[in-house]
């Protein structure tokens, strides 16, 4: 019996395939991920049984439920989700472009570029431009450190090689500006701005989070995983590549930009959560292989399980205190990151 459907479309002309191990995998963690949503949105200082939470998100709930679940805590939750998905996508396809498995937004410089913008527009445009704006401020700092590193990185090509040494450099740059801009600036806009820069989502709101962020990947990540398939030849070298006919250059390009743009909205809402694009796509490895058709939906939700799970543990453990979410990732993610350093150098 074979391991492969194929599935076949006219209009638009679309033909996939799907590994049935892969599917399988994918619907099991898309039920994980309901199931941690239901539960999470349950547990807090006033625990919620998951059928009321289900009550309430379909509008049958009790109405002292509905707003605590429709109003407090469910935003927090699917930006979690979202924040998640966003880091983790960017990442796998970090990962994949520079064939390099410590490469992830945080090791590239992207996510410090990220949120240097964030900050920028806090100190100087909070005021003056709507929230709404907040992501592609972001964006434009994850794009320059992008563009720096292009550059600095360009020899004959951008050698993955020199893209993650480069990057390295030009995220510890990019830190110390942000560091600058928080000792200068006033004392309420320094905390507020060292709490992003740690990465967390309290204080979620439909508004001024979900309808900001939720437009930017319904348009990125299904391009994303478009784009995918320009992944699995690249990780065969430039030079097969090449001779296969892709236009390495080109397609690492708009790969490269999809990625920054991911991480660049996804750090303007969730601030700087870090080590998600690093661990993600590694455990969607070892589950699904190395074939960017199924690892990029499955590095997307083992993502948004982690900073789901990470928030959760943030706001719970040490209650009344609310810790960022970025605190737990790193707590898993700098062990992780140590591990893979090792094994590498013993390859």
């Amino acid at each position: 019996m074979s391991k492969y459907s194929t599935i076949r479309t006219n209009k638009p002309k679309l033909s996939l395939l799907l590994e049935r191990k892969t599917v399988l995998i994918t619907l099991v963690l898309l039920v994980l991920c309901a199931a941690a949503a239901v539960l999470s949105t349950g547990i807090g200082s006033k625990f919620i049984a998951p059928l009321d939470v289900v009550k309430s998100i379909f509008g049958y709930g009790n109405p002292m439920h509905d707003v605590i679940v429709l109003k407090l805590r469910l935003p927090r939750i699917i930006i979690a989700l979202l924040v998640g998905a966003a880091l983790a996508s960017a990442g796998a396809v970090l990962q994949g472009l520079i064939r390099n498995p410590l490469a992830s937004p945080d090791v590239a410089g992207i996510t410090e570029g990220a949120s240097l913008g964030t900050v920028l527009f806090m100190f100087f445009f909070n005021e003056k431009l709507s929230i709404q704006w907040m992501p592609l401020a972001a964006i434009i700092g994850a794009f320059a450190v992008t563009f720096l590193l292009y550059v600095l990185s360009w020899k004959d090509g951008a050698s993955p090689l020199r893209m993650v040494l480069i990057g390295t450099g030009l995220s510890a740059a990019f830190k110390s500006i942000s560091y600058m801009l928080l000792i200068s600036g006033p004392f309420f806009m320094a905390d507020r701005a060292l709490t992003f820069m740690t990465g967390s989502i309290y204080g979620a709101s439909w508004e001024k989070d979900v309808f900001t962020l939720l437009p930017w990947l319904i348009v990125l990540l299904p391009l994303t995983w478009l784009m995918s398939r320009h992944v699995n030849i690249q990780s065969l070298g430039d030079e097969v590549a090449g001779s296969a006919g892709a236009s390495v250059q080109r397609h690492r390009l708009l790969l490269l930009i999809l990625s920054v743009s991911l991480a660049g909205a996804a750090v303007a809402i969730g601030g700087a959560i870090a080590f998600v694009g690093l661990i993600a796509p590694h455990i969607a490895r070892k589950l699904v292989g190395s074939s960017f058709g199924g690892l990029l939906p499955v590095s997307a939700m083992i993502g948004a399980l982690l900073v789901l799970l990470s928030d959760l543990a943030a706001r719970t453990l040490f209650t009344p205190l609310d810790i960022p979410a970025g605190v737990f990732t790193a707590i898993i993610g700098a062990p992780f990151f140590l591990y893979l350093l090792y094994r590498h150098r013993n390859q």
